[in-house]
């Protein structure tokens, strides 16, 4: 499984790029939070947590890289705050209507 955490304006980016390669099985959701920064000062406001987008998608060990460099390539701006791309294997997945335990 890899979550990966982007900035809202890349998120559409990189699901394009991830279905574009064949990768369509995903799930997207908005999501708050802060990464080392600790959020982001603007003049005297200080914004504790920031907007962010939270990709999920599981594909066999042997598609993991391929995945990981489409997310680092779509959601790279450069800036701080770009994101975090966490991978941890699945031990058993259930299709909810068929009770398939296939990935």
């Amino acid at each position: 499984m890899i979550r990966a955490i982007v900035r809202p304006e890349t998120a559409d980016v990189v699901t394009d790029g991830l279905a574009e390669a064949g990768f369509y099985s995903m799930t997207k959701l908005p999501v708050f939070g802060r990464g080392k920064q600790k959020g982001l000062t603007v003049g005297n406001v200080h914004y504790d947590e920031l907007p962010k987008m939270l990709i999920i998608i599981v594909v066999e060990d042997k598609s993991v890289d391929e995945v990981l460099k489409i997310i680092q390539y779509k959601a790279y701006t450069g800036n701080e705050g770009d994101g975090k791309i966490f991978i941890s294997p699945v031990e058993k997945a259930l299709t909810v209507r068929t009770g398939s335990t296939e990935i």
